[in-house]
């Protein structure tokens, strides 16, 4: 493990697995995104209450889901860049920072869409919006950080710190509909009970996260091969890829 952990510090290494890992990965995600746009979009029955406006869904959880992890994802790099002084790992954490804001962005926006024929209102300041709302703000915030420091390697530690301390927004916007009064509606999806979603309409549900993940991963990968062969750009390895293109 710690073999394959100290590869992860050779931008080579990392260009050439991850590489593979996308021929395998991106067909996977292009294939769960169609089965379950289809499945969702067409095939799952209406809800009762709600009728076919329910339907975002199946792109509101999934970003919305993915928002969350991602900060993970970019907390835990900040932390392996801080410690270690992997180069790789601060890639890592600002391709994601980038991508969880795009991420936070739609998953406010789908919500918002969704919110005007079911509470009448494109906005209210409930909690877990607001929170979800605040962690945009900490995604944009580590991305201009890092802008406003000429001095790069300050600037990452500095972005690294900052996404560890706003990782406790995270466990917040999860508990918000729990502990608050909210309008926004529970958790449907849960690990230890039963999810309260039909069958029907769960499924492609659960495959468009699934799907949103392996995406999320491809996107990911592609956003850190880029910054891996602008970085590595006077390497001899980066011009023979550039030579054989």
């Amino acid at each position: 493990m710690w073999t394959w952990f100290h590869k992860l510090g050779s931008p080579k290494w990392f260009y050439d697995i991850s590489g593979k890992l996308l021929n395998f990965m991106a067909p996977v995600a292009a294939l769960l995104l169609i089965v379950g746009a289809i499945w969702g979009l067409l095939y799952a029955p209406a809800d009762f209450r709600q009728g076919n406006s329910y339907r975002i869904i199946y792109i509101h959880v999934p970003v919305s889901v993915l928002s969350l992890s991602g900060y993970y994802i970019m907390a835990i790099a900040g932390a392996i860049h801080l410690i270690w002084k992997m180069k790789l790992a601060e890639i890592a954490m600002r391709s994601a920072a980038r991508m969880g804001a795009g991420l936070t962005f739609l998953a406010l926006v789908t919500g918002s869409i969704w919110g005007k024929p079911t509470w009448g209102t494109w906005w209210v300041w409930d909690a877990r919006i607001t929170s979800e709302l605040v962690l945009l703000f900490l995604y944009l915030g580590i991305i201009a950080l890092y802008e406003a420091y000429d001095n790069k390697v300050s600037a990452s530690r500095a972005c690294a710190v900052l996404a560890l301390v706003g990782t406790v927004n995270i466990p917040i916007i999860y508990k918000s509909v729990d502990w608050w009064y909210s309008l926004h509606q529970p958790a449907t999806i849960k690990l230890t009970q039963k999810s309260s979603i039909d069958p029907s309409m769960f499924y492609p549900l659960l495959i468009m996260i699934v799907g949103f993940y392996f995406f999320y991963g491809v996107a990911l990968m592609l956003n850190m091969r880029t910054e891996v062969l602008i970085n590595e750009r006077k390497t001899r390895w980066v011009q023979d890829i550039v030579e054989r293109a």
